[in-house]
Order: structure tokens, then C-alpha cells, then sequence
């Protein structure tokens, strides 16, 4: 009986340490609620700048914004006097939750085998908790376009809010199939190919997008004619309907000049309805072709090298700024190339700005002009009654990198400040070293 005793005396420890390490070793969790957010300086993004003004989120929605707000009985007040709020941003291109690290394949999903995969959809693929989403996430950047990689048609882009426990929870309400334009120019110091090579590459690539093209156009008129009844299923083709038929946004990455120009002849050729050229880093040579073209951009990284030796060493930093002035739509992208630094969005931005772009303009091209582009602009990227509570209370202005991010709310939940760089932070700060001095 006495052993008997010990035994289970030692099983309901053992149960209460690991209950004990369990909770503790959890990562605090979202809350929703009511909250008044008051005293604050908001930036509305489409309505200009409030003053000592009061937000309040109620059912995930902005209920209210403006200087003389009630604060409705049983809210939790968060008192952001001498603090700005600002709509959450938009990161218009990345690689986050489809690649964690490079060199290991089970931590790889961005790319699938072939070259003319559309109805591949990055939004099945994207990991939910990847590391990369709360570094993210506490830095403002609260949603983000996913883009898969691959060959000529690698799949199509979704837009997610970083906070889910699946992507179908994570969605934010828009997919783009996705053309890596045919590029004339070489892939990097590695490509040894000749240019006769480059040449005839680039003319098996545009022959076989026409053909895809081509084929997607019959397949909608007979689609169209026998109500879906009298052809055959084709995955990719049938991928390809919404954009022939122009309810879905074909986005085109090209980079090089001549490769920019080339998207442009070809999207004219094909009356292609809905289309976001992406990339765009030499934009600002055609710049006003892109404009005369009514066909917004999706540029960056604006912290990049000049595509070309003999460019200004700040030519990438203008980019943005100078298709802006020609009159193109603009917004701007982090680290597509899958580096996961995609917290820097908001400093990305601010170059622009330090090389020529409007400030404003910027803020907008981070915020209301990508939901613009995505067709979200009624839930995101500006602070106005009835849209989603998605924003961020911070103590300065984001482009700087001393301002500190001191709340973030997506769809109304408030979300724990923490992520693996803060836990790292906290830990080595206070670190006990755990051996014996002696």
C-alpha cells in the first residue's frame, strides 16, 4: 500500500511539472473583445490624420473613429496618449509560410514540378506557423501576398492575414495566377549560356505561353457555349478561365527593360482584361509606357543593387518614386526572393521616400493601394468605420527604425507582442548561465 502511495504520489507530480511546463512553455494567446483605443494620433490613410482621437473595435470590425467617441460600457481601454495608430500594412510580395529554410525540403513549399502549373494555389500549401509570420506580424506588417515560384505559370499568389491555425483562416480574400515572364537576361553569374542560347530560350518560353493562352481562350468559348457541360476537365486551363474572362488579375513579373516592354506588347496583343506587372525593378525606363498602359505595379525590394553596372547606385531606391511620378499605380513588395526579412516592409518604404517619393504616397503604397489592387480596399488598408480592425499602435513613424511597435490588432484580436527574436531577446538578456562558478 506505502509503495503503492509513493507511486502515484510520484505520477501526480510528474503530471503537475509537465501541466506546469506545458503552460509555461506556451506562447501568450490572441484575445478579442471590445477595445476603445483612445488619445491616440490616427492615420486614416484615405482620410486624412485625427488628433487625439478614439477607435473602438467591436466584433472584429472598426465601429467607430473620431475625436468625440464614447467609450462603450465594459471595453478594454487601451490609453495610447503621445502613440499613432495606423492601418495595418501590406507586404505585396513573399515567400512567407511556403519557405522556412532553403537548404532543407520538408521546410520548402514554394514551388511545385512544371512549368505551366496555374492551378497550383500557394494558399493549400502555406504553414500556419511558420516563424517567419509573428516576426512579422509585431513589426505591423499584418497581411501578405504569398507567391509560389517555379516556371512560366508556377501557380497563383494569396493574400493572407498573418493569424490562423489554417490557411483558410488566414485568407484575406484574393488569388493571382502568376506569369514569370520570358527574361532575356542571364539568371546570375552562373549562367553560362550563350546568348544565341538566351535568345532561343526566351522564344521556346513566349511560344509556349501564347499556346497556353490560345488554348485557354478556346477552352472558355467552348466552356462558355456548352454551360462547362461539353469539354473535358483541364486543370490548368480550367485555372486560367477566371483570368480570359477577366475576373481574376493575371500578374506578370518582369524586371529587365526589354522584358517590361515585351509584358506590355503581349498583354495589348491578348486584350488581357485584369493584369499587376510585378518586379518592375527597371520600371523607371518606361516608365511612362507602364502609365500611357493603365497597369499598376507591384515593385521591389527598393533596398537592392542596380540591375546594371553603370546605373546609379540608387537607382533602385528611386524606382518606386519615379514610376509614381509618371502616374503609375504603386505598390511596394519587401523581399519576394524569399529571404523571410519581410518586417522590413515598412523601411523599404521609407528609402523610397528618402529618394524621391511622396510620403504619403508611400504610406499609401504599403497599405490602401495594394488592397486596392486585391480587391479588398472595403476591409483593409485604411482606418474607416465598418472595415476590419486590422492595425497597429505604434510610438513614431514606422518608416523610422527606432519606432517601436506597441500593439497590433488583425481583424479585431489583439495579438501577443512575442515572437521567436523577442523570446531570443528576453532570454539572453537575463541569461543564468546554469553551471557551477566554482
Amino acid at each position: 500500500m506505502r509503495k503503492n502511495i509513493q507511486l502515484l504520489t510520484g505520477i501526480a507530480l510528474s503530471v503537475l511539472i509537465i501541466i506546469v511546463f506545458r503552460a509555461e512553455a506556451q506562447n501568450p494567446k490572441a484575445k478579442t473583445g471590445t477595445f476603445a483605443l483612445t488619445n491616440a494620433t490616427i492615420e486614416t490613410v484615405t482620410k486624412g490624420t485625427i488628433t487625439n482621437g478614439t477607435i473602438i473595435i467591436r466584433n472584429g470590425k472598426i465601429e467607430a473613429v473620431g475625436t468625440n467617441v464614447a467609450v462603450p460600457p465594459g471595453a478594454e481601454t487601451i490609453n495610447c496618449n503621445g502613440l499613432k495608430i495606423y492601418p495595418g500594412m501590406i507586404d505585396s510580395g513573399t515567400k512567407i509560410g511556403l519557405l522556412e529554410i532553403g537548404q532543407i525540403p520538408q521546410a520548402t513549399d514554394e514551388s511545385e514540378k512544371g512549368d505551366v502549373i496555374p492551378q497550383m494555389k500557394a494558399l493549400t500549401a502555406i504553414n500556419p506557423n511558420a516563424t517567419a509570420i509573428p516576426i512579422t506580424r509585431v513589426s505591423g506588417v499584418t497581411t501578405t501576398l504569398v507567391v509560389p515560384d517555379g516556371g512560366l505559370l508556377p501557380g497563383q499568389s494569396a493574400l493572407v492575414n498573418l493569424f490562423g491555425y489554417v490557411p483558410d483562416q488566414m485568407y484575406a480574400g484574393f488569388e493571382g495566377v502568376l506569369i514569370n515572364f520570358p527574361n532575356t537576361g542571364r539568371r546570375g553569374f552562373f549562367d553560362r549560356r550563350t546568348d544565341d542560347e538566351i535568345k532561343k530560350g526566351v522564344e521556346k518560353a513566349l511560344k509556349q505561353l501564347n499556346d497556353v493562352w490560345d488554348k485557354a481562350l478556346q477552352y472558355h468559348k467552348i466552356d462558355s457555349a456548352t454551360g462547362g457541360k461539353g469539354v473535358k476537365y483541364y486543370p490548368e486551363l480550367q485555372a486560367m478561365l477566371p483570368v480570359v474572362r477577366g475576373q481574376q488579375s493575371l500578374m506578370i513579373e518582369a524586371n529587365a527593360q526589354k522584358d517590361i516592354e515585351a509584358a506590355l506588347k503581349w498583354v495589348k496583343e491578348k486584350k488581357v482584361k485584369k493584369v499587376i506587372l510585378t518586379g518592375v525593378s527597371e520600371g523607371w525606363r518606361v516608365a511612362s509606357e507602364i502609365a500611357k498602359a493603365n497597369i499598376p505595379v507591384i515593385t521591389g525590394p527598393v533596398i537592392a543593387i542596380p540591375n546594371r553596372d553603370y546605373d546609379r547606385y540608387d537607382q533602385a531606391y528611386a524606382n518606386a518614386g519615379l514610376l509614381k511620378k509618371a502616374g503609375v499605380k504603386v505598390a511596394i513588395r519587401s523581399q519576394e526572393d524569399g529571404n523571410g526579412n519581410y518586417r522590413n516592409l515598412p523601411y523599404h518604404a521609407g528609402f523610397a521616400v528618402a529618394y524621391g517619393m511622396d510620403k504619403s504616397e508611400a504610406l499609401r503604397s504599403i497599405t490602401i493601394v495594394p488592397a486596392e489592387l486585391f480587391g479588398v480596399a472595403d476591409k483593409l488598408g485604411s482606418i474607416e468605420v465598418g472595415k476590419n480592425a486590422t492595425l497597429f499602435v505604434s510610438d513614431g513613424d514606422p518608416f523610422e527604425t527606432k519606432t517601436q511597435i506597441k500593439h497590433v490588432f488583425i481583424d479585431g484580436w489583439q495579438m501577443p507582442m512575442v515572437s521567436r527574436q523577442t523570446l531570443l531577446y528576453d532570454e539572453f538578456l537575463k541569461r543564468d548561465p546554469g553551471v557551477n562558478k566554482n
